[in-house]
């Protein structure tokens, strides 16, 4: 793959308008709560790799998200040392990362195929990265904010960078309508993305102290702020088909979250509901597996959460059956094929500790195991 665009800053807009945001506290984030479990987090680096097996390393790591190429002038021999922190706010993930140039890629082989299609915000604190979304170079850089939906193929260049990104699962911003169409594979600066970069770095700085109890605030407080600063930029710009596609997804995604046991969950009733064929409904739904296979994760990640719950006392059978599964022996087998783990080891571990706790979803867990449950 060849890269011969370098890339431009667009102009931003002028800020016209003051919000006032969320108080910052500046108390202690946990209380007194000492005992409460800390948030869980998934260290990366190839430091421990031999220089010829640091780059490899890397490209498996993130393999579920990209596929990752050395630069034309760079052997694998030289070494690749990178490292990687991804933090679980359980319904969005932090990840802390430092790495050497390297190119990019999210195909759309891999899009097509791939269940993670959600938004990526990135903060540069050093370096340079160029991303083309057909066509259209942005040019991200420290002070900016770039903004790509991960639904969507790009490739694109970094030289040596650190950065912090949050990637967020679409439903996040469904109380809003979902971000604007338009803020695909762009880049903002202005006092409103000052303000939330330097939230997130308040957050770096006490990842340590938060606890789970905190995380709901957490992330109430990054939704307003993250659509607040992305919407008064990018509304009244060129929304054309994308912003069109996206946000029929949006109002598809809530329909079916809504009617998650409903038996009259069929594509003829989505298509109704948004008013389009069927054909077009397939298309919409094309890089997310299908309709069938969107519908199916979104009850197992359901189910998934109601066996987790220590107040819920039903039976398995009847929780899949809520969820419009035909027999508990279907569910079974779709959900351990799904999670890598039955359904009553899920209900076997409850009470004894959460889910996230159980070992295969920490002690083994991966970078795309997390991208793949984001958002239960």
């Amino acid at each position: 793959m060849m890269w011969d665009k370098t890339g431009t800053s667009s102009e931003q807009p002028t800020l016209v308008e003051r919000r006032r945001w969320p108080r910052i506290s500046d108390a202690p984030l946990c209380g007194n709560a000492t005992d409460l479990p800390v948030l869980v987090s998934l260290p990366f680096s190839t430091s421990n790799e031999a220089p010829n097996q640091q780059f490899p390393a890397w490209r498996k790591h993130m393999a579920p998200l990209i596929d990752a190429y050395l630069p034309e002038s760079a052997e694998a021999a030289d070494g690749f040392a990178a490292s990687q922190t991804v933090w679980n706010l359980e319904g969005a993930l932090l990840v802390q990362q430092q790495t050497p140039a390297f190119r990019y890629e999210r195909p759309a082989e891999k899009v097509r195929f791939s269940a993670i299609d959600h938004w990526q915000i990135t903060f540069l604190r050093t370096g340079r990265t160029w991303t083309s979304v057909n066509g259209h170079v942005v040019e991200n850089e420290p002070g900016m904010m770039e903004i790509r939906a991960l639904g969507c193929p790009f490739y694109g260049r970094t030289i040596s960078a650190q950065s912090v990104s949050l990637i967020l699962p679409c439903d996040l911003f469904a109380d809003h309508g979902g971000l604007p169409g338009a803020s695909n594979n762009i880049v903002l600066g202005g006092e409103r993305v000052k303000l939330l970069a330097d939230y997130i770095a308040f957050l770096e700085a006490n990842l340590d102290r938060l606890t789970k109890d905190d995380l709901h605030s957490v992330r109430n407080q990054l939704q307003e702020m993250i659509f607040h600063s992305v919407a008064p930029l990018v509304n009244g710009h060129t929304t054309g088909d994308r912003s069109s596609e996206i946000g029929l997804m949006t109002k598809a995604r809530r329909f079916i979250q809504n009617n998650l046991g409903s038996a009259d969950l069929t594509p003829e009733a989505l298509s109704r509901e948004l008013a389009i064929s069927r054909t077009r409904l397939y298309e919409l739904f094309q890089t997310s597996g299908g309709v069938l296979n969107y519908v199916r994760r979104r009850r197992l990640l359901a189910a998934r959460a109601a066996l987790a719950d220590l107040s819920n006392g039903q039976k398995i059978a009847d929780i899949a059956g809520n969820l419009g599964f035909e027999s508990a022996a279907n569910f079974s087998r779709a959900f351990t094929h799904e999670f890598g783990y039955s359904p009553s080891e899920v209900r076997r571990h409850t009470g004894e500790c959460k889910v996230d706790h159980l070992p295969q979803m920490t002690e083994t867990s991966t970078f795309g195991d997390w991208l793949n449950t984001l958002g239960i």
